[in-house]
């Protein structure tokens, strides 16, 4: 079974800083791309950034210069640093994993199931 788990979400104060990590697990051989997504109430669920296997990012441009994603391919790892929040940045964010390749060779796409990041005024 594959699973992806967030991590470090929480309440923050304005101008503040968090790191969010997410693990997938199971019986994997390469994900292609990894990334954070983010939905707020009364919101679509929309891109934040992405990193793909070979280190190549981007990012939503409200978050550009503020937001920073890495990835660890050995250990199926993506963090998403977050500097400078504001308010508009509260969500759920949602970790997900793009061409995720299983060892029997199925393909898929891959979502965690949430952390709560809130960023007061």
């Amino acid at each position: 079974q594959v699973q992806l788990v967030e991590s470090g979400g929480g309440l923050v104060q304005a101008g503040g800083s968090l790191r969010l990590s997410c693990a997938a697990s199971g019986r994997i051989f390469s994900i292609n791309v990894m990334g954070w997504y983010r939905q707020g109430p009364g919101r679509q669920r929309e891109l934040v950034a992405t990193i793909t296997k070979s280190g190549s990012t981007n990012y939503a441009d409200s978050v550009k210069g503020r937001f920073t994603i890495s990835r660890d391919n050995a250990k199926n790892t993506v963090d998403l640093q977050m500097n400078s929040l504001e308010p508009e940045d509260t969500a759920v964010y949602y970790c997900n994993a793009n061409g995720l390749v299983r060892s029997s060779g199925y393909s898929g796409n891959y979502w965690g199931q949430g952390t709560q990041v809130t960023v007061s005024s």
